[in-house]
């Protein structure tokens, strides 16, 4: 009966509000009033503790099985912080340093769910405070009620993404390798505005740097092949969403008929590894050398400073003319042979894990279309998100909103994934 003289006193309300704008206001600001006392008026004879049911697994409480996993993390963090107190410990600096790392790892999630307890304690004192026969006190209980569990939602996702499987390659350096692909010279040209683009956004990232490790001009412009060598923080999380084929549409700067062509280039983006993470037996490598020519000075032209290595079992070839030693292009063709081996284990493994949970965002391979840039109507489509976004900001070297939607949804699937694991 209180919440029914709640309504009444409210449709009052709004009558006599309707009438005083239908006197003094113009009509479109009486329309404003009138959708703002509606949803007012829903929003009070909205019922509460009782929620609708979820539109999504995403927003699913956090279930036993998971809260047990977290209160795990949170014992194990506060073992790891009673150490940092111990004696031995701080007169060992290696063993000090270790702790600390493994502390901050888990530092986030034991903060948020310290968060989720303290919240769910005053969510149940709210509710008995709802038991209340005093009308005012269930009217703040209710609010009160309606406040905590937007927090708990928010907060549930927030430690579910922390939670995620991340990829073991997210903080390593990348050499981010672009190559013209169908289109002839027109492609080559759109390979050097696919680096101007990377060069432009890496400069927009805290720490990043690049550096040109190799190369092939293209006979009008551009390049035939490009490599940068790309470090920073986590610099493989972001780039990485960039590997695929990049299509192009618009007139060429060779075309004297105005025609519009489609051109394409590859970009493989593959994460820097160690000899710990792939083992080159020598009897698979053929090294040849030669000499570089170009500018450089009379060593270059004379000595043998360029290689050209051959990996036989997977027909890898790999020229290094960069640097102005035998032994410098030496190194450097390596660290591209295995960091080209390592990204070809990466692509299967993580093909096989997409195919496990059904991605609907691509498969992340190298032959794939991810996007495409249509210059007469001034826009690049994303084909694994479905979004357009406009040419100028690309060109621009923003791409971090292409980015950043390609994580959300990556991430969405995941908390997907996780909540479906958690039902079983």
């Amino acid at each position: 009966q209180n919440g029914t003289i709640k309504v009444r006193g409210k449709m009052k309300s709004f009558f006599l509000l309707v009438c005083i704008q239908c006197i003094f206001f113009p009509v479109q600001s009486w329309i404003v009033s009138i959708s703002g006392s509606v949803r007012s008026i829903t929003s009070t004879i909205t019922v509460y503790p009782h929620h609708h049911p979820p539109s999504s697994l995403l927003h699913m409480a956090l279930d036993p099985q998971m809260e047990g996993r977290l209160e795990g993390i949170r014992r194990s963090y506060q073992a790891l912080t009673e150490r940092l107190g111990d004696p031995d410990v701080l007169k060992d600096s290696n063993m000090l340093k270790k702790i600390m790392e493994d502390r901050s790892q888990s530092e986030a999630v034991v903060e948020a769910y310290v968060e989720h307890c303290r919240l769910k304690e005053e969510l149940v004192d709210a509710k008995e405070l709802f038991q209340s026969d005093d009308a005012d006190l269930k009217e703040m209980a209710r609010e009160e009620m309606k406040e905590i569990e937007n927090k708990l939602d928010d907060l549930e996702i927030d430690i579910k993404k922390m939670l995620l499987p991340k990829d073991k390659n997210d903080e390593r350096n990348v050499l981010l390798e672009i190559r013209a692909g169908t289109g002839g010279s027109e492609a080559s040209i759109f390979c050097g505005d696919l680096l101007d683009v990377y060069r432009k956004f890496i400069t927009t990232q805290d720490g990043w740097t690049c550096q040109l490790v190799d190369f092939s001009s293209g006979d009008d412009g551009g390049y035939d092949k490009v490599v940068l060598d790309v470090k920073g923080k986590s610099v493989y999380s972001k780039l990485k969403w960039e590997a695929g084929v990049h299509r192009v549409q618009r007139v060429p700067k060779t075309e004297s008929q105005g025609r519009v062509h489609t051109s394409t280039a590859t970009v493989c983006v593959m994460p820097e590894c160690t000899e710990i993470d792939i083992q080159i037996d020598a009897k698979d490598i053929e090294m040849s050398t030669m000499r570089s020519g170009g500018a450089g000075g009379q060593n270059v032209n004379k000595v043998e400073t360029a290689v050209d290595l051959f990996h036989k079992p997977t027909g890898i070839r790999i020229k290094c003319t960069q640097e102005r030693s035998q032994i410098k292009n030496k190194e450097l063709a390596m660290k591209m042979l295995m960091s080209k081996l390592y990204d070809i284990e990466n692509e299967k493994r993580e093909a096989e894990e997409r195919a496990a949970r059904g991605s609907q965002i691509g498969t992340g391979a190298r032959s794939e279309k991810i996007r495409t840039y249509n210059w007469k109507d001034s826009r690049v489509s994303d084909h694994r998100i479905q979004q357009n976004f406009p040419l100028s900001q690309w060109q621009g070297g923003e791409i971090g909103p292409m980015i950043d939607m390609m994580i959300a949804k990556d991430q969405e699937e995941k908390l997907k994934a996780l909540s479906e694991e958690s039902m079983v």
